[in-house]
């Protein structure tokens, strides 16, 4: 019993510390949306060439797409994280 306690510490460390990793990609992919949204602006502004701006900004909107797909996998990942954290509280308090 007293190793299934350290086993079930160890993992939850390890999945907070998961869940910090989760937190901070979170808010690095917020940053990125609001730089691309400054950029989209700075490109209309200072580009001499409207075809040279659109082609840069449907770049931009591909990464966008990237982004949401990333914040989705985050998402999902966090919550099974939540789940499987919830696993180990459960069996925690069943000793």
């Amino acid at each position: 019993m007293r190793g299934d306690s350290a086993a079930l510490g160890e993992l939850e460390h390890v999945v907070e510390e998961l869940l910090d990793r989760f937190t901070e990609l979170v808010r690095r992919v917020r940053g990125a949306e609001a730089r691309t949204a400054e950029l989209e602006q700075l490109v209309r502004r200072f580009t001499g060439d409207p075809e040279d701006a659109e082609r840069l900004l449907r770049r931009f909107r591909r990464l966008e797409v990237e982004n949401e797909d990333l914040r989705t996998r985050l998402e999902e990942g966090r919550a099974g994280v939540d789940r499987l954290l919830a696993k180990i509280r459960f069996l925690e308090d069943q000793r």
